[in-house]
């Protein structure tokens, strides 16, 4: 099956599997206190600075509600775009393990602006209100777009003026950098806290907490074990990093997913019919198409449709996506829009 519903669906990329497969020698200590973990940590320092603290763990949503874990208390809030994962996509998990309202933006592309969010959190604070605490951005976000390396600045210093932390959703950060021509650490420019993801980047099971700042550190090893997110044979997941991490693995990754991403892209625009609903920059493509089109299409390829009402789709490249794979989805859209 080749699919364009989401990069989770790719495989594992050879390289990745072979260290894990290198790993599995001898007995190592459990935890994280091993040899590969230890390497692992030095490439992440080596990416996001010396004083980054990473913490690997199993999956997205764990390593965004561990983050989140670590910045607020029970009546602080988060201030994310309406579109963010933390709301739409993890079935209300941090709201239930951490207690935390979220307070939402409507965002024109899943870019939070610095005035949407000064909107966001001004009016009275009292007892009887949420004291608004974090920032929750995603880079690449949920629609596909990239915050350059300026707007993140922009948007960040206005957070800490304002009293706020600021975390960032990176799993697909790796495409963000990559489309930007840049490191994993200036693609996050301003975070406090980020979650880095490697599972949508060619990974099995590598997802990490970033902490880029050390007053968030305190807590953080009771936080990933009450969150249930430490994995006993860590190296396993270290190795993973390991490898993305070495030869810039994970920048080829990305690329080459924004790449195909920018095929399809280019093919749809080109066909009547059919129309680029926000703008491509990373390796997510939104698409609206004449409503009579998308069941055909989804009866030969595996996609979501992103919005039900106005018959917008989304089609995201992966590691392995193929020139083939592009032309084909792109040259059955040009046959059923005709």
């Amino acid at each position: 099956m080749r699919s364009f519903a989401s990069d989770n669906y790719a495989g594992i990329h050879p390289h990745v599997m072979s260290a894990i497969v290198a790993a599995n020698i001898d007995h190592a200590k459990a935890y994280g206190y091993d040899d590969v973990t230890a390497q692992a940590e030095s490439l992440f320092r080596h990416e996001f600075g010396e004083h980054a603290r990473v913490l690997p763990v199993f999956n997205g949503t764990g390593a965004n509600v561990t983050a989140l874990q670590l910045m607020l208390r029970r009546h602080e809030a988060i201030v994310c775009a309406a579109t963010a994962h933390i709301s739409t996509d993890e079935s209300g998990a941090p709201e239930r393990h951490l207690g935390s309202k979220l307070i939402l933006i409507d965002t024109l592309d899943g870019r939070v602006q610095p005035d949407e969010l000064r909107s966001a959190v001004a009016g009275r604070r009292d007892e009887h209100q949420v004291s608004p605490r974090v920032l929750s951005i995603t880079q690449s976000t949920e629609l596909g777009t990239v915050y350059s390396v300026a707007e993140l600045a922009e948007l960040t210093n206005a957070a800490h003026e304002l009293g706020l932390l600021v975390h960032l959703d990176g799993a697909r950060l790796a495409n963000a950098a990559a489309a930007l021509d840049i490191g994993l650490a200036d693609a996050a420019t301003g975070a406090d806290i980020v979650t880095f993801g490697g599972t949508k980047n060619g990974a099995m099971l590598a997802e990490s907490v970033v902490i880029l700042n050390p007053d968030l550190d305190l807590d953080a090893l009771h936080a990933r074990k009450q969150l249930m997110q430490l994995a006993s044979k860590m190296r396993f997941t270290s190795a993973q990093w390991v490898a993305l991490l070495t030869d810039d693995l994970w920048r080829r990754n990305a690329a080459h997913a924004n790449a195909m991403a920018a095929r399809l892209a280019d093919a749809v625009s080109r066909i009547g019919g059919a129309s680029i609903a926000y703008p491509r920059q990373a390796n997510g493509v939104f698409v609206t198409l004449p409503h009579e089109a998308i069941a055909p299409l989804q009866d030969r390829f595996v996609f979501y449709v992103w919005n039900e009402a106005n018959d917008v789709v989304r089609w995201m490249a992966s590691w392995d996506t193929t020139e083939a794979d592009v032309d084909e989805l792109a040259a059955a859209v040009a046959d059923l829009c005709s």
